[in-house]
């Protein structure tokens, strides 16, 4: 069994609820704030809504953020399935979600992201979907970096088939010519900078300009 296709919420081991509460609070956001964009998945996306490149670039889109830190793609896979999907009706939604997927190989992940944008996609026919490829991470080139790689590109030929449904390699070059990754662009590694923040969501806002007006 795929457990990256199967929709699972995160236990709540330390007891605080903290995962479920922000699953609530993002339903009570969507009803309320009827966006017109909405981004959804891990920690990166969840940091993106602090910089000012979110200001800039997707505030006056009228977007909305649903990340959580750590989650994997079954993990938003269920809060698509159990009401963040029913509560929206956006022009756009952004996703992505994957690199925790440590326990998961190159063709589970695909295969959850897969599922996640048809999940979209069959609840909300009219609207467009972005599936963002996973970023390297890792200061040298390693067995994740290659991993990611690998997911890419089998993730561009699948999310080819599915409808209203693009992919964008958003990495606009954290890797340098000598194969590292800056501190500059990822202090530790993984997470982005404000500036490495640019960057990305300077790609992201192209894209959803070019598919929302073709």
């Amino acid at each position: 069994m795929n457990l990256s296709c199967t929709g699972s919420p995160v236990k709540d081991v330390h007891g605080d609820g903290r995962w479920m509460s922000m699953h609530a609070r993002y339903i009570e956001d969507g009803k309320l704030l009827k966006p017109n964009v909405v981004f959804i998945g891990d920690s990166i996306i969840l940091q993106m809504q602090d910089t000012e490149a979110w200001n800039h670039y997707f505030k006056p889109m009228h977007a909305v953020n649903f990340g959580i830190g750590g989650d994997t793609t079954e993990n938003v896979l269920w809060r698509l399935e159990n009401g963040e999907l029913d509560v929206v009706n956006p022009k756009v939604f952004v996703i992505l979600v994957g690199t925790n997927n440590y326990h998961s190989t190159v063709e589970e992940i695909v295969d959850g992201l897969e599922t996640i944008a048809w999940t979209v996609y069959e609840k909300r026919p009219q609207s467009k979907i972005v599936i963002l490829g996973l970023l390297p991470r890792g200061q040298k080139p390693n067995k994740l970096r290659e991993k990611h790689l690998e997911v890419n590109l089998a993730l561009e030929r699948v999310v080819a088939t599915i409808p209203n449904t693009s992919f964008l390699n958003a990495d606009p070059g954290f890797v340098n010519s000598r194969g590292l990754i800056t501190p500059t662009d990822m202090p530790d590694y993984l997470h982005l900078s404000r500036s490495a923040y640019s960057k990305l969501c300077n790609l992201i806002h192209n894209h959803i300009n070019k598919v929302t007006n073709s």
